[in-house]
């Protein structure tokens, strides 16, 4: 008799793990994804569904920003103080990567803020000041 309550609490206690990583598979969130993408004046402005990890980069004169997020690929061209500055929006293996880039070195930043249940994301982009 006591073999077969081991037994039957020990497929109780199998039967509870299995159904609670069911329920945890069921409810946990997807990945962060890229709603709208829009230019602004001085830079561009994303909105997330939630808030992605966000790292920046500076790599000779071109601002990157790479987000822990999902989006489709997107590509184009902004002026900033007179000078075409190039935008590029790509799937990789750790994420959605932003590039900027124009003929002169740029200097970068990003601001984040929670807005219509979602996140936006302001990136503004000027020319390096030359030393």
């Amino acid at each position: 008799m006591p073999r077969l309550r081991r037994r039957f609490f020990g497929s109780l206690v199998l039967i509870g793990l299995l159904i609670g990583l069911m329920i945890g598979r069921l409810t946990a969130p997807g990945p962060v994804q890229l709603e709208v993408l829009e230019s602004q004046p001085q830079g561009l402005s994303l909105q997330f569904d939630r808030e992605p990890e966000i790292y920046d980069e500076h790599l000779e004169g071109a601002f990157a920003l790479l987000f822990q997020a999902e989006g489709e690929p997107q590509a184009g061209q902004l002026q900033i103080d007179g000078m075409p500055v190039a935008w590029r929006l790509q799937q990789t293996e750790k994420g959605l990567l932003l590039h900027l880039v124009a003929a002169r070195p740029l200097q970068g930043q990003w601001r984040g803020e929670r807005r219509d249940g979602g996140w936006r994301l302001a990136v503004k982009v000027v020319a390096a000041k030359r030393p």
